[in-house]
């Protein structure tokens, strides 16, 4: 009967017959070790993009801001016009008269001298309203007091619808004659032109008033004014070829 080995016989010394085990730190993998300077260096370079990535988004926040501000600052600022309309009437008083105006965002101040009547002046508020981009349309109601030689409130208005070069514009008001209802009219001044350059305008105006009296309840002539700078100046001819015309002269600038 064969027997097996024997326990002495099969036991063999540690590690006999097999193959080594590598070292533990043999197993691991074989990565480049960057100096301890250089990994310094790219934990410096990491920590300065991010702190310049956080300023540049904080300095386009700021400048965004200040955007904000000046365009609201700039929808808010004031402007101011003024502006002086020689008359020269046949066969009547020649007189001067002075306008001033002042707009900020939607509230119109005016005030006017010798418009509505001879040494009177008046005093107005109106709302601004714009429409359109391309054709414009620029409305603001209003309402006056009249006070001189003639004395009451004037609700009025002044309108311009402007296309490319064309431009149509009008002013009118009613005055109420509190003391003397019978001296109460409609008042308006209307202007089509056109401006072939941006310095240079032409066209054609209409205005009906009671300040002086002429052969006509509402004249008509032509305009030709020229603009330099803040400056404009126009001149208005009316009734020409039908009676003595009447010359008007007007000089305005903007600030």
């Amino acid at each position: 009967m064969t027997q097996g080995p024997s326990r002495q016989q099969s036991q063999r010394p540690a590690g006999e017959g097999l193959i080594a085990s590598p070292p533990r730190e043999a197993l691991r993998p074989c990565l480049p070790r960057l100096p301890r300077a250089a990994s310094r260096c790219a934990g410096l370079l990491t920590a300065a993009a991010i702190l310049l990535s956080c300023g540049s988004a904080r300095a386009q926040t700021a400048t965004n801001a200040a955007a904000g501000i000046a365009s609201g600052a700039s929808s808010n600022a004031w402007s101011f016009s003024a502006s002086v309309s020689t008359y020269l009437v046949p066969n009547s008083r020649d007189y001067v008269n002075p306008t001033l105006t002042a707009d900020q965002n939607w509230l119109h101040l005016e005030a006017r001298y010798n418009y509505e009547a001879l040494y009177t002046g008046s005093l107005w508020a109106g709302y601004n309203l714009s429409f359109g981009r391309t054709l414009v349309l620029d409305v603001t109601p209003m309402l006056g007091g009249v006070f001189g030689d003639l004395t009451g409130i004037a609700p009025g208005y002044e309108a311009s619808l402007t296309w490319r070069s064309l431009s149509l514009s009008s002013q009118g008001e009613f005055v109420c004659d509190t003391g003397n209802s019978a001296n109460s009219y409609f008042y308006t001044w209307t202007e089509l032109s056109c401006s072939p350059v941006e310095w240079c305008r032409a066209g054609l105006v209409i205005q009906r008033t009671k300040l002086y009296h002429t052969d006509f309840d509402i004249q008509r002539g032509f305009l030709v004014g020229c603009t330099y700078k803040k400056l404009d100046f126009t001149a208005y001819v009316f009734n020409l070829g039908w009676t003595d015309p009447t010359l008007v002269f007007t000089v305005g600038v903007q600030f």
